[in-house]
């Protein structure tokens, strides 16, 4: 064996999965070097030793001394399943099992509950065997590197661990940091508080791990093994190869780091399966329905569509036929099976979601995803009016979670205590992430607001005419050409009165008691009560009944998102980078400029958690608070107060020079000095 051969040979066998079960802080099954038993068969296995070269020959073991390797002692495990990405065996009383072999392919097994399997120093699971002999073809970021002719023997660990019935995840969506300065912000608020949380299961990445910059990829990792659990990953449209040419090869560079692009493991009651649903570069042959003309120039316009290959749904029938009816499914995939936000955008949906649900169909599952930047939640018989024209689905049968993103609006917005972006996202909810609480086949979810308390669910704003005036000149400027417009916006946030008094003109002209209810849904019941009137039931904006969007106005997050600062970032260094700031792979630059809003895509002028109720037009001037309650799917109760002004009008916001002044010469004169008048 040369360098070459020993090097390959070591890199499959650190691909032996770390499963999920119990606290890494426990049983640390980590691996120090990667590497792959080939010793020779000593049982008698004449058909696996005639079809060596045809076939992948796996075997699983119990690995009892934890050291990653497979000694003569450790005894085989029976039942496990193992796949090839298409075929689904289980393993005979030996360990073994057979599947046949193509070039292109990953061997995985499916962790079974109650079972771990190792991972790296970074927490990240090894469970899989990358098969292609001569690597990558050239990419960037590198690919795979050459594996080399099909091993005699494909070896996985497991070691027994807890079955546990209970268990807690965190599920975050897109993390996508384009930058070293993207990453630390992932460092300071994301892992920051991972590391806090108590026994965690697993992290999952909802896709867009990364942006565009997969040589990022290890400084990521090193930040989120602070978790201190398995780091699971689905692979996203920002974590692609966009030099590959083919889709065979998009994610080989995300394979090499993270393992395969779809595969399922089980803790307890569920069973976890992951999907890709990324297709790049599309073809015409996407297009033959004539809905993704933008598939029709992969070689001078190479992108993405959202759809499930044949060959994954094939494998999730026969991963499904290895799986007890009774366990809760857990589809998560990049792309929305159906999306609110785009729910017209062939692209941003998945075409073939219908298939999904026939596969799921009898099932008790959950539907998880990320891309859009938002947090939607579908409940069965909820529906769009987009939906049916795009990919040819109606009401959902099937809960759906739209999981939002650990970036926010893509890193925008002025920063927070910590010095991270706000980057309030689209629909008016902040970054963050999801916690979810497993309990046999059941589970419930809530959302964490990166940076505030586990409490704050709730974004409480009034939209009078005062506001609605600030926000129709804004916009104007925000659609006006920026090549001819002033530099200069017409408004700024100081120019927008105070938008907790309410005066005569508000209440005359129509004012609203808003409320973003960052995790609610169809299901969620809210409810605001002010002072110590009878509770007033309030409406959501969005029915899901096969509506279009509606344009509705979130002035919370709009205050936010409609005048940055940190466009006026200006200093003498030198460093033109260092003005203002960039997004995206550095390509969009914003400033150095006045303060201003965010492009007109990324202002909250729609979304599915909203709810409204006319603000009482009798109510007395002077000081209210408003107590808004909702109550979740699962019954659980969260509230915001909010303290607000009725007058005549506004004062003025200024210290009051003139009276000031006013006094003074009186003062000087020696007259009587006349009081301020009382606010």
């Amino acid at each position: 064996m040369n360098k070459t051969e020993l090097f390959l040979t070591m890199a499959v066998t650190a691909v032996a999965a770390g499963l999920p079960g119990q606290s890494l802080a426990n049983t640390q099954y980590r691996v120090d070097a990667d590497w792959l038993a080939t010793q020779k068969d000593h049982q008698n296995r004449t058909l696996l030793a005639n079809k060596s070269r045809d076939y992948f020959r796996v075997m699983v073991y119990e690995d009892a001394n934890h050291n990653g390797k497979h000694d003569a002692d450790e005894a085989p495990l029976a039942g496990v399943a193992v796949s090839n990405g298409r075929d689904v065996v289980r393993t005979e009383k030996d360990g073994m099992a057979l599947l046949p072999a193509e070039v292109g392919m990953s061997v995985f097994l499916t962790k079974p509950a109650g079972y771990d399997v190792p991972v790296d120093h970074d927490n990240v699971p090894k469970f899989y065997y990358h098969h292609l002999p001569e690597g990558s073809p050239a990419l960037r970021f590198g690919g795979l590197a050459p594996t080399g002719d099909l091993p005699e023997r494909i070896d996985f660990g497991l070691i027994k661990g807890e079955y546990r019935e209970q268990f807690q995840a965190v599920i975050i969506g897109d993390t996508q940091p384009y930058s070293n300065q993207e990453v630390s912000y992932v460092r300071d608020s994301l892992a920051k508080e991972f590391s806090a949380i108590d026994d965690l299961a697993f992290v999952m990445v909802e896709g867009d791990v990364m942006g565009d910059d997969l040589g990022l990829f290890p400084r990521f990792k090193r930040i989120l093994s602070v978790a201190d659990a398995p780091q699971y990953y689905v692979a996203g449209n920002h974590d692609l190869d966009f030099d590959a040419t083919d889709d065979r090869h998009s994610f080989d560079t995300f394979k090499r780091e993270w393992g395969p692009t779809y595969y399922s493991f089980d803790i307890g009651e569920v069973h976890f399966v992951v999907l890709d649903n990324v297709k790049y570069p599309c073809t015409p042959e996407d297009n033959t329905d004539g809905k993704h003309a933008f598939c029709d120039n992969p070689e001078d316009q190479p992108t993405y569509n959202g759809v499930i290959s044949d060959t994954q749904m094939t494998w999730l029938i026969n991963d499904l036929n290895h799986t007890d009816e009774d366990k809760l499914v857990v589809v998560s995939m990049h792309i929305p099976p159906v999306s609110y936000v785009d729910m017209e955008a062939t692209k941003h949906q998945t075409d073939n979601v219908t298939e999904l649900y026939e596969i799921l169909d009898g099932r008790k599952a959950l539907l998880l995803s990320g891309h859009t930047h938002t947090i939607e939640h579908f409940r069965p018989g909820e529906y769009y009016s987009g939906w049916e024209e795009a990919n040819g689905s109606g009401p959902t049968p099937i809960p759906q979670i739209i999981t939002g993103a650990g970036a926010g609006s893509w890193w925008t917005g002025d920063f927070d205590n910590e010095g991270v972006p706000e980057a309030y996202q689209r629909l008016g909810a902040p970054r963050g992430y999801f916690v979810f609480d497993f309990d046999g086949n059941s589970y419930t979810e809530r959302f964490k607001a990166a940076g505030m308390p586990s409490e704050k669910q709730i974004g409480v704003s009034i939209l009078s005419p005062t506001f609605m005036n600030w926000f129709d000149t804004m916009l104007a400027w925000i659609q006006s050409d920026p090549a001819t417009r002033s530099d200069v916006p017409p408004l700024n946030n100081h120019d927008l009165p105070d938008t907790r008094i309410v005066t005569d003109a508000d209440m005359a002209g129509g004012s609203y008691l808003m409320a973003n209810v960052w995790n609610g849904s169809r299901d969620s019941q809210v409810w605001v009560t002010i002072d110590d009137r009878e509770p007033m039931e309030m409406t959501r904006t969005q029915e899901g009944e096969g509506e279009k969007t509606n344009f509705v106005l979130d002035p919370y997050a709009l205050e936010r998102q409609m005048y940055v600062y940190r466009f006026a970032a200006i200093s003498e260094s030198g460093d033109e980078r260092a003005q203002g700031f960039e997004l995206f792979q550095g390509d969009a630059k914003f400033g150095p400029t006045h303060p201003q809003p965010m492009p007109e895509w990324l202002l909250t002028t729609r979304s599915n958690h909203l709810w409204q109720v006319d603000l009482p037009t009798d109510l007395a001037r002077g000081i209210h608070t408003a107590t808004v309650k909702t109550t979740d799917a699962y019954g659980k109760q969260y509230q915001e107060s909010f303290v607000f002004e009725v007058a005549s009008d506004r004062p003025s916001p200024y210290a009051r020079m003139e009276c000031h002044e006013a006094q003074a010469l009186e003062l000087a004169a020696g007259k009587p000095v006349a009081a301020c008048q009382q606010q």
